[in-house]
């Protein structure tokens, strides 16, 4: 079984911690999004997240391809609270302290009223283990965030939760993870396009 996790490309106003604020994706971010998938996609089954920088153009290539889509609200970003809507830079400036604690120990030093990432986590990885159930044995695509790619493959991999924020994840690229019967799950590549 395959599953390619892809990030959402730019949305309307550029880089900034969104977290669940539901912007819609800029002319860049759809190019992004058309790039990383190429001209033949693979996949059986397109999930996305609810969130219209992942659902808008989960639904055009759906409709394009004719692959079966579903929806998960579980693969909704992690909710950054107070941070929602500020750029890093803006954050840097007014609480460097804060800034710093977040990126050496996200677990313990969120933004106020930011989700819990423990129990980020484990909404994610709950949606994770339905789909690869549901969806055994078949090629599928997930259209979502990067705070949900790096909860996966720091879930895959069986590292810290406390190292998602060391993973880089672009948008508009995919990731793809192979699991196999008697074996733990390995990442075969991060950060592409196919197109």
């Amino acid at each position: 079984m395959l599953i390619d996790l892809l990030r959402h490309g730019e949305p309307v106003g550029g880089r900034r911690y969104r977290g669940q604020t539901d912007d819609p994706l800029s002319e860049l971010g759809w190019r992004q999004m058309w790039q990383a998938v190429g001209s033949t996609p693979p996949w059986q089954h397109i999930i996305t997240s609810p969130l219209q920088r992942c659902r808008a153009f989960a639904r055009e290539l759906s409709n394009r391809h004719a692959i079966a889509l579903s929806e998960e609200s579980r693969f909704m970003e992690v909710g950054f609270g107070a941070w929602e809507g500020h750029t890093a830079e803006e954050l840097r400036r007014q609480d460097p302290e804060l800034w710093q604690r977040f990126f050496a120990d996200p677990v313990m030093h969120r933004p106020a009223g930011a989700e819990p990432i423990a129990k980020f986590a484990k909404r994610v990885i709950g949606a994770w283990d339905a789909a690869v159930q549901r969806h055994d044995g078949r090629h599928l695509l997930v259209v979502c965030h990067a705070g949900v790619i790096r909860a996966i493959i720091v879930h895959v991999l069986g590292a810290p939760l406390g190292a998602m924020y060391r993973i880089q994840v672009e948008t508009g690229t995919l990731t793809r993870i192979r699991i196999e019967a008697g074996r733990p799950p390995s990442l075969l590549f991060h950060g592409r396009r196919l197109g």
